[in-house]
């Protein structure tokens, strides 16, 4: 009864009756396979084996390179050559994860919406210049100081530390002390070609301090137009800030905070200007809600200019960059809202 009930096994499978009268048979390897197969014979029915669904030509060099080792043999190489054959090549480009953006609890728009704009500006030639109160509002400067990242602080006292390194602690005070007084200096020219008409040129010979500065905005004071307000005190009247304008000029065409800065490096991008954009913003919205301006201001300039002379890189924002870098602002205001 067992040996037939093994012959019904093996009349199952194809090639099993093949296979098996070319195995010679003995009594020991018999009464294994009996008791290794009886037992679930007729339990159960037979499942579909998933892998010969498989198509296996095209798999065939996957399948070889895996059975072809009695013990493993694969190395990176290998391993990447079957991800290839199962999965394709792999991807280059990840998709980019874009993270949550925090919205400001307190928003006010960087328009003033209730702003009334006479249809006749004054036509004085003579920009803007109202002094700065001093009151108990904070400034955009120490504001933005006082918000720095824990990235930042770490970068600019490592910076710090190093200057101390090679100069002494009294030598990067007379450091800072000179980058100041040059960037006022700086400021101080550049008025004086605004407000007579000189150019730049004819500045050089006067402080040779500024010269390479000069030297370096250059071209973009050709772009420059209708300057309608210089060194000028704006304050937000909603949110109760403060802060000093450099510049309010037409920038080829069209009207911007202008802000000059002077750097010993080259910064030819936006991003390593830090948190120069955000005070820009910060002042256009401040003029947009201060009721001594009868104008509006949409668009933001940044000119970094080199002591060496080389060409000042001017760093446009449109209106929507205005709007990006005025919640990051707004951001930062209420941080320090918050800790104080």
């Amino acid at each position: 009864l067992v040996r037939m009930q093994f012959l019904q096994i093996l009349s199952r499978k194809p090639g099993s009756l093949e296979m098996l009268f070319q195995i010679p048979f003995c009594q020991k390897q018999f009464p294994y396979t009996c008791l290794s197969t009886s037992a679930c014979v007729y339990s159960k029915k037979k499942k579909g084996n998933s892998y010969e669904q498989v198509d296996q030509e095209k798999y065939k060099n996957l399948v070889h390179s895996v059975t072809s080792y009695k013990t493993s043999a694969q190395t990176p190489e290998t391993i990447l050559e079957e991800d290839n054959l199962l999965y394709g090549p792999p991807s280059k480009h990840r998709p980019q994860i874009k993270a949550g953006t925090k919205t400001p609890k307190n928003w006010v728009p960087l328009i003033n919406p209730s702003k009334r704009i006479l249809l006749v500006s004054s036509d004085s030639n003579v920009p803007m210049k109202i002094g700065l109160q001093r009151t108990k509002m904070p400034s955009v400067t120490r504001i933005l100081q006082e918000t720095l990242s824990p990235q930042q602080v770490f970068y600019l006292e490592r910076w710090k530390q190093k200057m101390i390194e090679e100069l002494g602690k009294e030598g990067f005070e007379e450091y800072t002390k000179n980058l100041f007084l040059q960037g006022e200096r700086f400021h101080s020219a550049l008025e004086s070609i605004f407000l007579s008409g000189e150019t730049a040129a004819k500045e050089h010979s006067k402080d040779d301090v500024v010269a390479g500065y000069l030297s370096s905005v250059e071209h973009v004071l050709e772009d420059i137009s209708e300057v309608k307000a210089l060194e000028s005190g704006v304050h937000h009247e909603t949110l109760q800030y403060l802060g000093l304008v450099d510049c309010v000029a037409k920038y080829r065409g069209r009207l911007c905070v202008i802000d000059w800065k002077t750097s010993e490096k080259q910064k030819p991008f936006l991003q390593n200007t830090y948190d120069n954009p955000l005070q820009v913003a910060a002042y256009i919205g401040a003029i947009n809600h201060d009721a001594n301006y009868d104008f509006q201001v949409r668009c933001g300039l940044i000119v970094v200019a080199y002591k060496n002379g080389s060409p000042a890189h001017p760093h446009f924002m449109d209106p929507d960059l205005c709007s990006q870098y005025w919640n990051k602002w707004l951001l930062r205001l209420e941080e320090y809202v918050d800790k104080n």
